[in-house]
Order: structure tokens, then C-alpha cells, then sequence
């Protein structure tokens, strides 16, 4: 990832009160992948006493305390759990939360669920008058999942769309061509039901949705073209690419990079340009 500052961001403070039905609890996890710490977003309609909990985070006790902590403090009862994807910053702590809240587990892959159900795409999910439509949104992971909160012309993305900098798309577990159709179906969703809010999984809040996804799109378009180029002047394994293409990015991040340029020159490989 990179410390790019996106669209409609000014750099808010990551926590607290993101729309009025959104609040974002700030996970002690900071690091130069997770950015802030994970975002735990406790989200429910304003007049209800229930609430739905989307990513509980690390496997921390004193977190996962405070989200249900806070929520009653927002005058709320934690009714379900919602997993983005199941990477441990994210995941990790769903179990103990659920047994904190007496909440089942709804995800996408059948062995982070706790509970009958789970999650497909366009399913809507309907707690205390709240609505959250369920969005595929495959290539960080191949369980990844945004979901469309309507009401407030919001979309919360997980890892797909990063509050700051570009999301890690790293080989195997990522696929760069499922990214980029579940980027395109992002734009689709701002330009088609007026989504102009995006609640991330790490790092504030981005109020100019459409312009993030385009952001993301044109990066990875420009990425892609720099691999492509160094390839044809000879630089051939991944390790090679990472210092010519990555050559102003922290080295600390390069092994990171070196997995996301894996799974590009798969990419240009399936589609026959290098």
C-alpha cells in the first residue's frame, strides 16, 4: 500500500461518529499494513436499540470490551455479527465477541460462521429497521464483501477500499482481475445509488466515494503498465520488478509489494500481455 492521501479526504481522525448510523471503534493494531488499527463499525438506525457489529477485529480483550461498551453507551444491544473477510486483523476476535454478545457470525466463508447463516451476494440484512445489502467484492481475498448501507449513502469495504493509501492485492490469496471487477462494481454502485461515502476497514472516512474508486482504478492501471514495462526491459523475477517498480516505497514494505507484484504478473500472464 501506498500513503497516498484519496479524494474527499482531508485526513479526519479515524474513530467516533461516521454517519448517523455508522459509529467506528478504533482497534490498538496499528502497523504500516493495518494503517490506524482495524476499523470495528457498530452500525444501527438511530431510533432503534439494536445494533450490527461489522468486524470485531483482533482477538483483544479490552477492544472487543469497549465495542460492546460503547454501543451501550450509544443506547444499543449488539444483535449480529458481520465479517468484510476473515484476515485475523479483522476476524480474529469474531469468536470471543461472539460469545461476549450471545451474537451469531455471518460471513462469506462457511468456516468463519457461527450461526446457520451466512452471507451471499445480494442478500440484505435487516436488524432493528436497519438495512445492509450485501456486495461481492473478491480480489484482496476471495471472501471479501462490501456492504451498501442506503440509508447513508455509504458503502463499508473492508480491505477493498482503504481510508488512506492502496489495499495489499497479494499472491495467491489475491486475484488482481477479480479486484478489479469488484473496484468497477464499487464505481457502478456511486454512480448508479448515489454512494458517495465510503467506511473503510482502516483509516478515516472518505467522503468522495466515486473519486476514491477512480483513484484506486487509475493506480492499479498504472501499476500494471509499470510491471508490464519492466518485464519488457528485462527485469524478471518478482524480487527484480519490487526494486524497480517499488523503488520510492518503504523496503519494509517490499515483501508485501513483492506478493501484489506476483499476483499483477499473474494477471498479465492470463491476459496474454507479457
Amino acid at each position: 500500500m501506498t500513503s497516498a492521501i484519496l479524494p474527499g479526504n482531508p485526513r479526519p481522525a479515524v474513530g467516533g461518529r461516521a454517519t448517523p448510523r455508522a459509529f467506528c471503534v478504533l482497534a490498538p493494531n496499528p502497523s504500516a499494513m493495518t494503517l490506524d488499527g482495524t476499523n470495528t463499525w457498530i452500525v444501527g438506525e438511530p431510533d432503534s436499540d439494536l445494533a450490527v457489529v461489522i468486524d470485531p477485529g483482533p482477538l483483544d480483550e479490552n477492544h472487543l470490551a469497549h465495542v460492546v461498551s460503547t454501543a451501550h453507551a450509544l443506547g444499543k444491544r449488539i444483535a449480529l455479527t458481520l465479517l468484510t473477510h476473515g484476515h485475523p486483523d479483522h476476524a480474529e476476535g469474531a469468536a470471543r465477541f461472539a460469545d461476549l454478545t450471545g451474537t451469531s457470525v455471518r460471513a462469506l466463508d462457511p468456516a468463519l460462521r457461527l450461526g446457520d447463516e451466512g452471507l451471499e451476494a445480494g442478500d440484505v440484512i435487516a436488524t432493528g429497521g436497519l438495512e445492509l445489502r450485501v456486495i461481492p467484492t473478491p480480489g484482496h481475498t476471495a471472501d471479501s464483501l462490501s456492504f451498501h448501507l442506503r440509508a447513508d449513502a455509504a458503502v463499508l469495504t473492508g480491505d477493498t477500499v482503504l481510508g488512506r493509501g492502496t489495499s495489499v492485492v497479494a499472491h495467491p490469496e489475491g486475484r488482481l482481475g477479480d479486484y478489479l471487477d469488484s473496484l468497477r462494481r464499487l464505481q457502478h454502485l456511486t454512480m448508479d445509488s448515489g454512494v458517495d461515502t465510503v467506511l473503510p476497514g482502516h483509516g478515516p472516512v472518505l467522503t468522495d466515494a466515486r473519486g476514491a474508486v477512480e483513484f484506486y482504478l487509475a493506480h492499479r492501471a498504472n501499476r500494471l503498465a509499470q510491471v508490464e514495462t519492466a518485464v519488457e526491459s528485462g527485469y524478471v523475477t518478482p524480487s527484480e520488478v519490487v526494486a524497480h517498480v517499488y523503488a520510492d516505497v518503504d523496503k519494509g514494505l517490499w515483501p508485501a509489494a513483492e506478493l501484489s507484484v506476483r499476483a499483477q504478473l499473474d494477471y498479465l500472464r492470463e491476459h496474454g500481455l507479457i
